[in-house]
């Protein structure tokens, strides 16, 4: 159950910065945040570089499946490494925290933009979706290595 309150903080600390983003930057407005970032506030109709902008639907039902699906392997600890558990309560939280936007809004509120290179903006829950879906290859990759050199023997 450790891994739930790590989504359920996740979920929470999004949606408050996507609030607070809402209520006191003007949509589109850039604030200086820290050296390389600034603050911009953006409405994100689509996914990773505004894919299916067109049909945030297939997005949002998307989001509630691989959601529940998550929760699921969490909860029956498909995974039982910590690493792994950890990875998917990061993308479990990044799930549900774009999600609720897209139910509520029709849209994701995402506010950080790089200032040293040219990338979309983001959020917290797309951190969570980027950081866990990068622990969770990498979990994969050395059990799969693990398994390789266990066949050669």
């Amino acid at each position: 159950m450790p891994y739930f309150i790590l989504v359920a903080l996740l979920v929470v600390i999004d949606q408050v910065v996507k609030y607070l983003t809402r209520a006191n930057i003007a949509l589109g407005e850039h604030l200086d945040f820290i050296p390389g970032f600034d603050l911009t506030y953006i409405q994100n109709t689509g996914a990773a570089f505004s894919i299916l902008s067109q049909h945030t639907w297939i997005l949002t039902a998307l989001s509630g499946v691989v959601s529940l699906i998550l929760a699921v392997m969490l909860a029956k600890n498909y995974f039982p490494e910590k690493i792994a558990k950890f990875s998917m309560a990061l993308l479990l939280g990044g799930a549900i925290g774009n999600f609720i936007d897209r139910a509520f809004f029709g849209f994701v509120t995402d506010m950080f933009a790089t200032t040293f290179m040219d990338f979309p903006v983001f959020n917290v829950a797309d951190m969570g979706v980027v950081v866990g879906g990068f622990l969770l290859c990498f979990y994969v990759l050395l059990s799969m290595k693990d398994e390789i050199k266990e066949e050669k023997k």
